[in-house]
């Protein structure tokens, strides 16, 4: 099974501050730290690193969040 998600992939996700766009850095299938937050992802639900384009900093979030533009 090929990932959705592949490092470079192009995405947008929903922060308080309004949508964001930015960039896959990673699949993660572990326990992960990220903007002060800690991922407790499983191969079975992974989760994904992904970086601001604007800011440049880096969030976890599940799939589920993000979008391909």
């Amino acid at each position: 099974m090929t990932d959705p998600l592949p490092p470079g992939t192009k995405v947008s996700w929903n922060t308080p501050q309004g949508p964001t766009k930015g960039t896959v850095k990673r699949k993660i299938s572990g326990r992960a730290k990220a903007g002060g937050h800690t991922a407790e992802a499983t191969p079975g639900e992974p989760q994904y690193e992904v970086q601001s384009a604007k800011t440049g900093k880096t969030a976890i979030h599940k799939p589920q969040a993000l979008k391909k533009t």
